[in-house]
């Protein structure tokens, strides 16, 4: 069984001198049944990221579906993973709304992060309109069928549930909707690979704080989560941490 995965995103957030958060977070990774641990800085802090931490999992927020070519402005798996990427995230519902990305573009970049040995956590997620329609789970494992990359399995992959509506809203999921959820994407994850499907980690991320990580990280199928804004610091990120110890 997998250690539980604990992710932070710091989105367009971060500066040198706000690594020195990082320092604190190494240590609660570093300590005896801690779960995996990793932050996703912006693509200027990943390299002294990695440098400051080395023990850490600094990953890319984001990454290209192409090697390289004329894509101006974009970051690939391999730039990424030179830098000391060791992961990335892929499908953050931000981008899926505001760079208009695609499930067939999710999944190229999913498929580019592996071939440049970076594991992947894909991100899926339905809007309050959807949820309130009754087409939630319709749509995340619509998106999951979509987006999901050859070859996956749990050695590389993990996927994040967001519902995109509780994403820096301060709301989070009922602990009966997050198991509804999760338990559905197993299920497909299963249809589509077979028994290796019960081995990709399924991570819950919308709001998470360290008052409902423990809640959260203990329903089945919460293989661990993906943590947006209570990342940025230690003293925020590390309680989180400690939820999710032991699993």
């Amino acid at each position: 069984m997998q250690r539980k995965l604990i992710a932070g995103n710091w989105k367009m957030n971060g500066s040198l001198a706000a690594l020195a958060e990082l320092d604190a977070i190494a240590v609660a990774a570093g300590e005896g049944g801690a779960p995996e641990v990793g932050i996703a800085v912006p693509a200027t802090l990943i390299a002294p990221a990695a440098a400051r931490v080395p023990a850490l999992a600094i990953g890319a927020q984001d990454v290209h579906g192409a090697d390289a070519g004329a894509h101006t402005g974009c970051v690939s798996a391999a730039m990424a993973r030179e830098a000391g990427a060791r992961f990335t995230i892929v499908g953050h519902s931000e981008r899926r709304a505001a760079q208009g990305e695609s499930d067939a573009e999710v999944k190229a970049k999913a498929e580019a992060a592996r071939r440049h040995g970076l594991t992947v956590i894909l991100c899926v997620g339905e809007t309050l309109a959807e949820r309130d329609a009754g087409r939630a789970v319709a749509v995340v494992t619509g998106q999951l069928a979509g987006s999901l990359p050859a070859g996956a399995g749990g050695e590389w992959l993990s996927i994040a549930y967001e519902p995109v509506w509780a994403i820096g809203t301060g709301r989070v999921a009922e602990v009966g909707d997050v198991a509804e959820m999760h338990a559905a994407l197993r299920a497909a994850l299963v249809e589509r690979l077979g028994a290796a499907g019960a081995g990709v980690r399924l991570l819950y991320g919308g709001s998470v704080t360290a008052d409902n990580a423990p809640a959260l990280l203990a329903t089945a199928n919460v293989d661990g989560a993906l943590v947006g804004g209570a990342s940025l610091t230690a003293a925020k990120f590390v309680p989180i941490i400690a939820a999710g110890a032991g699993g």
